[in-house]
């Protein structure tokens, strides 16, 4: 896996059209991206599935090229405000996701395993729901037996903050942060287990 890495100008335009409604979505696709890019393939492919599916693929941050950590205040679906800065001291991950996007449903059984191992280890999870109000998100979460909590954050409050770092660009994403609160690796799509546990395991160790 690879050392430091800085956004793309692919990955920002797919942020920019996670943002944006589905007929728009094709519009941004068609005029900004190359036709060779497979998110922008999937944008202009008209199937309605309303999001862009990432590749699957990790990136790893080394310590030293890190941006400085995440900064944010979320509203968690029952209410509670959470500040980023009570992730200081924690292997913090963070999970995009919506009800409705294929690959969380089918990542969801992994995160709930790895949160069931390393939530006693002191890792903090926390799912950042995109699309959903609160009865669809809990119905997908009481489905999975998912019990760690999400923001929600239709106002893409907290993907607005880790943009300029590490733009999602797809959905799912997962970020691991750090110690510090800085991303220390992005899984762009659906997630691998032992991928992620490993990752976790890395930066639990720093």
């Amino acid at each position: 896996m690879a050392g430091a890495a800085h956004p793309t100008r692919r990955g920002v335009l797919a942020l920019a059209a996670l943002a944006l409604p589905a007929a728009a979505l094709s519009a941004v696709g068609l005029s900004a991206c190359a036709a060779n890019d497979p998110l922008a393939s999937q944008a202009r492919a008209g199937d309605n599935k309303n999001y862009v599916a990432g590749d699957g693929s990790v990136t790893e941050y080394a310590k030293d090229s890190r941006k400085p950590p995440v900064s944010f205040k979320g509203t968690l679906y029952d209410g509670k405000t959470v500040d980023s800065a009570s992730f200081a001291g924690h292997v913090t991950v963070l999970n995009f996701w919506f009800a409705a996007c294929a690959p969380c449903r089918v990542e969801a059984p992994s995160l709930k395993q790895l949160h069931d191992e390393y939530s006693p280890k002191g890792v903090v999870f926390y799912g950042v729901n995109l699309r959903d109000e609160q009865g669809t998100a809990d119905a997908f979460e009481q489905n999975f037996g998912i019990t760690y909590p999400s923001f929600n954050d239709q106002d893409g409050r907290v993907l607005l903050a880790v943009s300029g770092m590490v733009p999602p660009g797809a959905v799912p994403t997962t970020l691991v942060l750090d110690k510090q609160g800085r991303v220390s690796a992005r899984v762009l799509g659906e997630l691998d287990k032992s991928t992620l546990k490993a990752l976790i395991d890395t930066a639990a160790a720093e």
